[in-house]
């Protein structure tokens, strides 16, 4: 359609599936470019429900609640992965512009439809994922390769920081653990000798335009994210120039319009594997905020808008640091932490999600650092990692 070519400007509504705090950087950042933001969330108080300019309380698979999406909204998109794929596709078909579309989406979604496709490009570019096997009946667990092990086993569907994955050192270990899944789809994945990870963000514009930004690298904590550091410290000028190509081809071949974060592992004989792909703005790109010419939330309204894509170009090193819930009950009691003491240092950027509720392991915030040098940068952080009494 002809109309699909032209940008959509200023003034008009864009839709997004999920009132999580990506939603609402995402809502901040469409907000900030003139944009007016339509929010489908079933929860009355989600961070981005309560700032968005509308906010449809339902269900994603409500087709009323998608109607009214669509009557308002010229395109639309998803702040997470497991948004069902037939929310994406009935927006489609009333005529929004959907970015990503479900079929991107769709891969993401299955660790078992993921590894597969990962592996589809393991020969040309050089990355693919680790050695897997895919548990479907308990015969698949008990027949497993010796050499699989030790291994992680993760459901296909609904895994995120940390949760639906166990480690496993033997076929008895795997067995109790896929019946404690419920004996839903699982892959097991080959624990590998890993020496750090790193995250790859790219975007894709409606027009094949394809930008990355810097490789980062993460550190976590319990299954969650604790820091993400850019320039990568610890990547050679191949192995990044490697990961960015594949990247690249990944966001191409998924035909997927948007932003994407692919997480490689790189291991300790500097081999690169390929990890997982997030459908979406990802939380180790949050350091783009404050380190980065166009936010990775910006490049979201931009690539939905069909407008051309912002400057990827990195400002100064940066680490971005998480803020779990945890931050607010070291004492015992709930407590709010001392920013004060954080702000004291004036590369800090404090961003809050506005949950009401902190619990362990919630993601409630994260603080930009941003300096001239890494070594800087690094400093500030650490003082902030114990003013925060962060467990190391």
């Amino acid at each position: 359609m002809a109309d699909r070519q032209n940008p959509i400007l200023p003034g008009s509504f864009l839709g997004i599936l999920g009132g999580g705090q990506l939603g609402r950087m995402f809502t901040h950042a469409a907000q900030a470019m003139g944009y007016k933001v339509c929010v489908l969330d079933p929860d009355e108080h989600s961070p981005a429900g309560i700032v968005a300019d509308k906010h449809i309380q339902a269900s994603y698979t409500d087709s009323a609640a998608l109607k009214e999406m669509a009557a308002i909204c010229q395109a639309a998109s998803t702040e997470f992965e497991n948004v069902p794929a037939k929310a994406l596709d009935e927006l489609e078909s009333l005529g929004v512009f959907v970015a990503p579309r479900s079929a991107g989406v769709s891969i993401a979604q299955d660790r078992v439809a993921e590894k597969k496709f990962l592996a589809t490009w393991q020969k040309e570019a050089g990355i693919g994922p680790a050695p897997y096997q895919v548990i479907e009946k308990q015969s698949d667990a008990e027949a497993v390769s010796a050499d699989l092990f030790p291994g992680i086993l993760k459901t296909a569907r609904m895994g995120y920081d940390g949760k639906g994955q166990v480690t496993v050192h033997d076929r008895d270990e795997l067995v109790k653990a896929w019946n404690s899944f419920g004996e839903v789809v699982c892959v097991l994945e080959k624990r590998m000798d890993l020496a750090f990870e790193v995250s790859a963000l790219v975007v894709r514009g409606h027009d094949d335009e394809v930008v990355a930004y810097p490789i980062a690298q993460n550190i976590h904590k319990n299954g969650i994210l604790h820091t993400t550091t850019v320039p990568a410290p610890s990547i050679n000028p191949a192995q990044e120039a490697k990961i960015i190509d594949a990247a690249k081809e990944i966001i191409r071949r998924l035909d997927y319009v948007g932003v994407l974060c692919v997480e490689f592992f790189v291991l300790k004989n500097g081999e690169v594997v390929a990890n997982e792909i997030a459908p979406r703005p990802h939380n180790s790109g949050h350091y783009t905020q404050n380190a980065c010419l166009t936010s990775q939330f910006e490049q979201q309204v931009r690539a939905m808008a069909r407008l051309p894509l912002g400057s990827t170009e990195l400002i100064g090193p940066s680490i971005m640091l998480n803020i779990l819930g945890d931050e607010w009950l070291v004492s015992g009691k709930q407590a709010e932490p001392s920013w004060e003491k954080i702000l004291k240092a004036p590369s800090a950027k404090l961003h809050l999600y506005g949950k009401a509720e902190p619990r362990v392991g919630r993601k409630m915030g994260h603080v930009n650092f941003v300096g001239k040098t890494s070594s800087a940068v690094e400093s500030v952080c650490q003082e902030a990692i114990q003013v925060l009494k962060i467990a190391r």
